[in-house]
């Protein structure tokens, strides 16, 4: 369920109540005559099943000019009333994707953050050292901790609802974020090689990790499959599905490499790595737009009256 905090002018209240009223899914709806300070109005609040969220928004989007929408997760409800209004709703809760909330939520994982470079750069250094010390746990590490799938999904999102300026802002992102932590882990990298700590040697020993420099039929199919699960894990909130998304593919690793193999003037290595690192990307891209696509048009319409 959704608790929904509705602010509405007073003379449109009835016209906001008529909607709740009508809408499949939504119940215990309150009103509170005057409430409203900021904005002023009438303060409605109600709990509305995942699956009507979206006819609830579309059919009241003029609120959040001349009033207010809020939506937050209820995680316990002890209501008969609730449990009708989620078996009145057409669809299944985990199946419902809310746009307006996917949409806010990429848009903020679009944006260019300290924590976004920090957590990113600090991914590429373990994938760097998991390369020269042919570790796979390390790159697997790497992996995990990389946050660059928020800016795929975001540029995914972009694509479906044509919106060029979060897919311009998107990939701005990945590229700015990709050259600081390469740029760093290159610089960390060049210096060991300058105090003898490491040599070429240690990129001609890595045999357990050379799958990252080697992009073929294979990487193109895993980025496929990983980018349908993570836009799945996004819209779902499946976490747990969201970081077997991350094991699964190798950018974090392939910039590490690039970053490890510039520093060593390893030029095939690099040619390999950023290849892998473009594979993977586009194929996210790819599956993650096309899953967004067929759960906006040919999943069950949550939201929506079942005889529609």
């Amino acid at each position: 369920m959704l608790h929904l905090r509705l602010i509405s002018p007073a003379a449109r209240t009835d016209e906001v109540t008529a909607v709740l009223d009508d809408c499949p899914g939504v119940t215990n709806i309150v009103v509170l005559a005057g409430a409203g300070r900021v904005p002023e109005g009438d303060v409605i609040l109600c709990d509305a099943a995942r699956e009507s969220a979206n006819e609830v928004i579309s059919r009241l989007a003029w609120l959040k000019e001349e009033g207010s929408i809020a939506a937050e997760q209820v995680d316990l409800s002890l209501s008969k009333v609730a449990i009708e209004a989620i078996e009145e709703a057409p669809g299944d809760p985990d199946d419902a994707v809310i746009w307006e909330e996917l949409g806010q939520r990429v848009s903020s994982d679009s944006r260019i953050t300290w924590a976004y470079l920090a957590f990113l750069t600090i991914a590429t250094l373990l994938a760097g050292i998991g390369v020269l010390q042919n570790s796979p746990i390390l790159i697997v590490g790497a992996m995990v901790l990389g946050p660059e799938f928020g800016a795929i999904a975001a540029i995914c999102f972009g694509l479906l609802n044509h919106r060029g300026h979060l897919i311009a802002t998107s990939l701005r992102t990945l590229v700015v974020g990709f050259l600081v932590a390469i740029v760093i882990t290159f610089a960390v990298t060049f210096a060991m090689h300058l105090l003898g700590w490491i040599d070429i040697g240690n990129l001609r020993s890595n045999a357990e990790v050379q799958f990252i420099v080697k992009p073929d039929r294979w990487s193109f199919i895993v980025a496929l499959l990983a980018g349908a699960a993570g836009v799945l894990s996004v819209t779902a909130g499946k976490s747990s599905a969201l970081i077997g998304v991350f094991i699964s593919v190798t950018t974090v690793p392939a910039a590490g490499y690039v970053a490890v193999a510039l520093a060593l003037a390893d030029w095939k290595e690099v040619a390999g790595s950023v290849s892998q690192l473009a594979v993977n990307i586009l194929g996210m891209v790819i599956s993650g737009t096309v899953t967004l696509l067929i759960q906006r048009r040919f999943w069950p319409q949550v939201g929506r009256r079942s005889s529609v």
